[in-house]
């Protein structure tokens, strides 16, 4: 069957001669400009920021054939039409992503005014976009007023005034601040913005994130005070009787400031934290990130963050003598976190007078929000727990605790009142809280103390405000809660960088960037998150070359926990994976020297053209058999990983110019690629992988190392094995590649029939047994983490298999979509909806034995490739029309029982009608 890879520029003007004359109106409508992928952005420090929008258009195969765009210093210039920054004039282009600014050099903290305009198939220009924004943060080192400050003294939590005046009313007022490891900041007794836990983590002796704010609406004329409050976060771990996963330090904590206010004659002042600043001891008597936090009420001291307040008790800062090697960092790198909603307890246990278990129904990261009442002194204590004994007591054994001590968030009231609170520095994944009640000590021999009485408290869900961007349904309810037992674990696991699980370890692994990536980008718009990913990879990159399991490196493991291939793959396949989703090359082109070094690093390591430094099919399952990754040992998975970074750094050489690099990356995958068959494939008495588990089977037919002669036997043997079994043994490295393996084959029966159950194994077995969230182990053990999304790669199969929702190749960033639905026996409709970056993709499939009915919506300015089921003898029809007839249809091709029909942007509805 003959493929067509549709381009733009020739492709409008062929279907346009098909279509019905159109209204005199404009055909697009700009929607959605943003930034460096955000929408009015504060702290953009590139030089050249990249613009990208979507157009709409309500007309079929509506195309963009040109735009422009223009950015101004004020407002009022751009009303004018007055590009006095950049105009770029018209451009003839279908371009709408990432493009360059490459007008007059922009200034630190600069805020600056933009729109475009496009012209669509007709030459028609679409109105001008609502006018956007974006604000620059501070470019060099240099250009920071403030200096790193400390206390003079080590603190569980610390706070830290300043107190300025203004000079009148202020135009514009602008904050650059960071404070490490978590901060929370306060302008005039009001908190600046509903960040949490911020900054993002990162290798502080690298690089330390800093925020932009605009707090104009917060500086008053005359006296002002600013105030920050400071918690350890990844930035000092101890352990003290609590748990943590480990132990490590960055430094003190400290905080780095820089406000500029701008008045209305142009004038700026500018404060900076330096040793003038005052710190004091908060009310956080205990912070850890793993271990908890106990706030104790009694200290509070009101005001201190306004000004007036008497600081003569609170110590000077100091300056830190050591700051990090880059203390500009970077701005903007990935969504804050924020609370996102708040869940009341489903059930209420009172277990004792003085102990009482919630239940919120539902696994998730989440921080609590307590009203309560009772005597000065009384103290909340709330532990956390994913699964419960039967006594109402919290199991640890899943949360990391069990012999390592326990976590919890404690708060003494600081009066008689009622009082709320909300913690600032300590979240963790679960479901039960056991809360315990105590009387405060206050020396008296009262028989009956009076407790504490928890008034109200509530499960408030935090994590990243990546923008969701998926819907997936199905006739079958067990799919449908599948979705959301993966998609808990995505949101739970989803801060500055994508953890493993939110309590226990809360540790960058990083092969869940690749092999998780397909299915955490269909359900959420992580393509910044991503790409600091890759900045976190990169920073802890060692001078020997090799990228380690988990970045960033809080913590150093031994042998293959720190350096297995399986994991480091994802320095390469997550620029491609961000290329194919969004069109966006700026990783693989920042990071392209960096990815020969490890690859380099990578060869180095090779034993007899083998490479052995892998986990193996980490955290596998076979029924009655012991041990994590038994089944498909390190050489056969790290060195099919080996073969695919080979084939994969070729591949981006390439796109990126360099070809003598792309030539030889391709002779060295193919030098692998024959070494990984003699070592691994067998061919007597049958074909064979490694030792035939899923996983050995899998990996070589999705990474095209299996010879095209062999391919059909290797593919049976998965199937036979699957349907055997009717359970995966395949664990995190091989599950993803079994799913793919089997629907690149037009398998997915296969796959459907193994998760549509829940006696055996898997995702079903696991709300069997009351899971809801996706848990780290097959079997839902409770030695293993409840909240886990290691094997969420049902997803990726979700919308891009069964539904049927692909990017083609030939055009990155769903440039062309590839529609290629999957329906099985068993499932009577399949729908989803895929907010693709530029725009929104919807299919919806329903069958019977009568007919196959597919709808589909395209977004503007992108082609598609439909594939419908066309067994011989069966009548294909389009809006009830038949389809070389209809309007946006391009091209029909039939072979082999599948139907291939070329469309533009619009929404069709294809009927097969079978005989």
């Amino acid at each position: 069957m003959k493929r067509h890879a549709l381009r733009f520029a020739r492709w409008w003007l062929a279907v346009f001669a098909c279509l019905p004359a159109v209204a005199a109106a404009a055909g697009l409508r700009i929607a959605e400009p943003r930034c460096e992928y955000g929408v009015d952005p504060l702290g953009i420090d590139v030089a050249e920021p990249r613009l990208s929008w979507r157009v709409e258009s309500d007309e079929r195969a509506q195309v963009q054939t040109a735009y422009r765009i223009l950015v101004a210093s004020s407002p009022e210039a751009l009303a004018r039409e007055e590009g006095d920054l950049w105009d770029t004039g018209r451009i003839d282009s279908a371009d709408t992503l990432h493009v360059p600014y490459a007008g007059a050099p922009l200034r630190s903290s600069q805020r600056v005014y933009w729109s475009v305009r496009a012209w669509d198939r007709e030459g028609r220009p679409s109105a001008w976009s609502e006018p956007s924004t974006w604000t620059m943060g501070l470019l060099t080192v240099d250009e920071w007023k403030g200096r790193w400050i400390v206390a003079p003294w080590t603190s569980e939590a610390l706070l830290v005034r300043h107190e300025f005046p203004t000079r009148g009313e202020p135009k514009r007022a602008l904050l650059h601040v960071c404070g490490l490891g978590q901060y929370e900041a306060f302008l005039n007794g009001e908190r600046i913005g509903e960040d949490l836990l911020s900054p993002g983590w990162t290798n502080y002796h690298e690089t330390s994130l800093y925020d932009t704010h605009d707090v104009t609406a917060l500086v008053r004329a005359g006296a002002n005070a600013i105030g920050l409050a400071l918690g350890p976060g990844m930035n000092r771990v101890e352990r003290r009787n609590r748990f943590a996963k480990f132990v490590g330090s960055y430094g003190p904590l400290r905080a780095v400031v820089h406000l500029e206010i701008e008045y209305a004659d142009g004038s700026v002042d500018v404060i900076g934290s330096d040793e003038t600043w005052r710190v004091h001891r908060g009310p956080i008597t205990y912070s850890s990130i793993f271990g908890g936090e106990d706030y104790d009420a009694r200290l509070e001291q009101p005001g201190w963050n306004q000004a007036g307040f008497d600081a003569s008790m609170w110590e000077r800062a100091v300056p830190w003598v050591r700051p990090p090697l880059t203390q500009k960092g970077y701005s903007y790198a990935a969504e804050p976190l924020r609370a996102i909603e708040a869940r009341a307890p489903v059930e209420v246990r009172k277990l004792s007078d003085t102990v009482v278990l919630y239940d919120f129904g539902q696994n998730a990261s989440f921080m609590p929000r307590l009203r309560v009442s009772g005597p000065r002194g009384s103290v909340v204590r709330m532990t956390a727990g994913e699964v419960v004994n039967d006594d109402g007591t919290i199991d640890r054994g899943t949360m990391g605790g069990a012999h390592r001590g326990s976590a919890w968030w404690q708060y003494t009231k600081g009066s008689d009142d009622e009082e709320t609170w909300f913690p600032q520095f300590y979240y963790v994944g679960s479901r039960y809280l056991y809360v315990e009640l105590t009387a405060a000590d206050d020396g008296s021999d009262a028989i009956a103390p009076t407790l504490p009485v928890v008034e109200q408290l509530d499960m408030v869900i935090v994590h990243s405000i990546a923008r969701p961007l998926g819907h997936f349904a199905t006739s079958n309810p067990l799919l449908n809660r599948i979705r959301d037992l993966v998609r808990w674990a995505q949101r739970s696991n989803m801060v500055s960088t994508l953890t493993d699980c939110p309590h226990r370890e809360k540790l960058g692994w990083i092969e869940q960037y690749h092999l998780n990536g397909p299915s955490i980008r269909y359900e959420f718009d992580v393509a910044r998150i991503f790409t600091k990913g890759m900045h976190d990879m990169r920073a802890s990159q060692t001078d020997e070359g090799l990228i380690p399991n988990i970045t960033p490196e809080f913590t150093e493991f031994k042998g293959a926990f720190r350096g297995a291939a399986e994991w480091g793959a994802a320095f390469f396949l997550v620029p491609w994976q961000q290329y194919r989703f969004t069109g966006d090359t700026g990783p693989m082109r920042t990071h392209y020297d960096a990815m020969k070094r490890y690859f380099a690093y990578l060869e180095s390591r090779t034993r007899d053209g083998l490479l052995h430094d892998g986990l193996g099919d980490w955290y596998d399952l076979l029924l009655g058999k012991k041990g994590r990754a038994g089944l498909t040992p390190a050489p056969i998975t790290a060195t099919a990983f080996l073969y695919y970074d080979a084939v994969t750094l070729a591949r981006i050489a390439e796109l990126l110019g360099h070809e003598d690099d792309a030539r030889d990356y391709a002779a060295r995958a193919e030098r692998i690629r024959e070494r990984y068959n003699e070592a691994f494939l067998k061919t007597s008495p049958k074909v064979s992988y490694g030792t035939d588990s899923q996983c050995s089977l899998a990996l070589p037919l999705v990474m095209g190392i299996v010879p095209d002669e062999h391919r059909a036997a290797v593919l049976q043997a998965l199937v036979d094995d699957v349907e055997e079994r009717r359970y995966a043994t395949a664990g995190d490295i091989g599950f993803r590649y079994m799913l793919q393996a089997l629907a690149q084959a037009g398998r997915s029966d296969v796959i459907y029939a193994l998760i549509n159950q829940d006696e055996l194994p898997g995702y079903g077995y696991q709300l069997k047994m009351g899971a809801t969230a996706l848990t780290e182990s097959w079997d839902a053990s409770r030695g293993a983490s409840h909240n886990h999304f290691m094997l969420g790669q049902v997803i990726e199969w979700f919308y891009k298999d069964l539904a049927g929702i692909d990017v083609d190749n030939s055009a990155p960033g769903f440039g062309t979509i590839a529609i290629r639905p999957q329906p099985v026996p068993g499932l009577d409709w399949v729908e989803a909806r895929y907010e693709s970056i530029r725009g929104p993709i919807e299919v919806r499939w329903d069958q019977s034995e009568a007919r196959f009915l597919l709808r589909v919506r395209v977004p503007a300015n992108t082609t598609a490739e439909v594939h419908l089921p066309a067994a011989a003898g069966s009548v294909l029809t389009e809006s009830g029309s038949p389809l070389e007839s209809s309007p946006g249809v391009a091209e029909v091709t039939v072979d082999a029982g599948v139907a291939v029909v070329e469309i533009g942007s619009g929404e069709y509805v294809f009927e097969v009608t079978r005989p």
